[in-house]
């Protein structure tokens, strides 16, 4: 049996997954954001729970908005302040008895698509997500790709291509970035950089949902900004791809809704391709809000 963990900010939602990846069990409990003992003590009791309802020792894999320092295997997390510098695989292992293994949500994500049974024949996915934020996994012969440091897959921490900065215009906006840089991929591609881009440029703020639908009612202002924004998207798209060549891409987050990405890319970007390059499939994530679980559950499979 397979056991997954998504654990955000306010909450963890378990699932168990059988030989077949069928999902089994699910279960969601808040997160102890701030109690870093109850927090272990949380996710062992699910994990003693389904130990005893299906009489087996699940394997686990946890998936969290952050990462292990690849050094002392610390956290590295800002949504679960609990967690945050503590060694939760070691505090873990040691409560339950078994190996565990942590891995980015966003890899988790990637993983999850990666292992659906129409993509699971390909030898590499690209996972992106377009949501609050900017970022993705790798996954090779249908295992998580992390590097050395655990930040590969950190695309939206890659900054602004020079053809993108250009293709901005004069009045170009310097974003900055949770990081504490400016310029990175994260403030421009996703939902959230949809509408500070829109503000930039019409002084008006609109949610994304909203301009999509102006956009298709012809609204002057809305149009233009989608044709920028679709032209801003392949040019970075061209660069991920010429250094990842995956097969497939799969898209998630809120902004992996507006369907006319899925038309526009694949005219758009083989221009910022080399010449012998085609460009991927891009399609649309399947498994939605519980590709986070999924995925972790999956970090364990051989």
């Amino acid at each position: 049996m397979y056991y997954g963990f998504d654990v955000g900010g306010t909450k963890i939602e378990f699932g168990a997954f059988n030989e077949q990846l069928e999902r089994v069990a699910t279960e969601r409990v808040p997160t102890p954001t701030d109690n870093y003992e109850l927090l272990v003590d949380t996710v062992a009791g699910l994990v003693n729970k389904y130990d005893a309802e299906f009489g087996c020792e699940g394997t686990i894999g946890l998936g969290l908005p952050g990462m292990e320092d690849a050094d002392d295997a610390t956290v590295l997390t800002v949504n679960v302040p609990a967690a945050k510098g503590k060694p939760l695989r070691a505090d873990l292992e040691a409560k339950i008895g078994r190996s565990v293994k942590i891995e980015n949500d966003a890899n988790c994500f990637a993983l999850s698509e990666a292992w659906d049974e129409e993509l699971k024949d390909d030898p590499s996915v690209l996972g992106l997500i377009l949501g609050t934020g900017f970022g993705g996994g790798f996954i090779y012969d249908g295992k998580v790709f992390s590097g050395r440091n655990h930040v590969a897959g950190e695309v939206g921490h890659m900054r602004l291509p020079i053809d993108a900065w250009f293709h901005l215009g004069d009045n170009a906006p310097l974003l900055g970035c949770g990081c504490g840089k400016k310029g990175c991929l994260d403030s421009y591609l996703s939902g959230r950089g949809f509408e500070l881009l829109y503000a930039h440029y019409f002084g008006e703020e609109k949610k994304a949902i909203d301009i999509i639908k102006a956009n298709a009612e012809g609204d002057a202002n809305a149009v233009e900004h989608v044709e920028r924004f679709l032209e801003l998207l392949a040019i970075c798209f061209g660069n991920l791809l010429t250094a990842t060549d995956p097969h497939v891409v799969v898209l998630g987050g809120g902004l992996s809704n507006f369907d006319l990405i899925y038309e526009e890319m694949p005219k758009r970007i083989p221009k910022y391709l080399l010449s012998v390059a085609k460009c991927p499939r891009i399609i649309k994530a399947k498994h939605g809000d519980s590709g986070g679980v999924r995925g972790a559950a999956f970090l364990n499979i051989k």
